[in-house]
């Protein structure tokens, strides 16, 4: 499990854009083709919604993710776990609960589905 957990970590945060932006061609291999996600604002975005935004951030958002757990749901589906805050001027500014299920197809992890929800209190 620490394999796994230390593997889904890895493509989770390679979504926060950490030194790099994601080209889109990686974002495609990355989401599910099948992805949705409900965003910490409680609204429904499509993977064709998502895709677009990550591609156009102009710099990465000042995100730091921790408290990584994982759930292997079934041999090809587990549930990944984590809280982020998002600082703003380098201050802790949203912090969020979030779970994303990843499903191992042919072309390796790739995202289904993925919800934030914002923290009861900061961490």
């Amino acid at each position: 499990m620490t394999a796994l957990l230390g593997a889904l970590q890895a493509l989770e945060t390679e979504l926060h854009h950490p030194g790099r932006p994601c080209t889109s061609e990686r974002l495609e291999q990355l989401l599910h083709a099948d992805f949705h996600e409900i965003g910490r604002s409680g609204r429904a975005y499509d993977r064709a919604t998502v895709l677009a935004w990550l591609v156009g951030q102009a710099q990465r958002p000042d995100v730091v993710s921790d408290g990584f757990r994982v759930e292997g749901l079934s041999p090809e589906t587990a549930l990944l776990h984590f809280r982020s805050v998002q600082r703003q001027a380098g201050h802790p500014a949203q912090h969020t609960l979030r779970m994303s299920l990843w499903v191992q197809t042919a072309a390796g992890w790739q995202l289904r589905y993925h919800q934030g929800t914002p923290a009861a209190a900061p961490w």
